[in-house]
C-alpha cells in the first residue's frame, strides 16, 4: 500500500463532508389540515424553521385536490382548520 489509498481516504472524507454539510436541517415539523372545495386534507411536512415546514405541508395538502393554477393558488392562499408543530 501506497501513499495513494491514503490521498482517496481524504478525498473520500472531502467528498462526503460536503455532502452532509450541504443537507438541509430538519428543524420542524408540522400537519396541516385544510378545508378546501368541500375535502378536509391533512398533511405533514418538514423544514428548517417552522414556516417551512407549515409551507410544505400546505403545499403537499393543495397537490392531490387541485386542478389547474388557479385552485392550486387559493389552496395555498386558504387558512388552516388545524396547524400541529414541533420541533424535530
Amino acid at each position: 500500500m501506497g501513499p495513494g489509498w491514503l490521498l482517496g481516504f481524504g478525498v473520500l472524507l472531502l467528498v462526503g463532508f460536503l455532502i452532509y454539510a450541504s443537507m438541509p436541517r430538519v428543524q420542524s415539523e408540522c400537519e396541516v389540515c385544510l378545508e378546501f372545495q368541500g375535502e378536509l386534507v391533512c398533511r405533514r411536512g418538514a423544514g428548517a424553521t417552522e414556516e417551512e415546514a407549515r409551507r410544505a405541508a400546505q403545499e403537499s395538502a393543495c397537490g392531490g385536490n387541485t386542478r389547474g393554477m388557479s385552485e392550486i393558488i387559493l389552496c395555498r392562499n386558504a387558512v388552516p382548520v388545524q396547524v400541529q408543530c414541533t420541533p424535530s
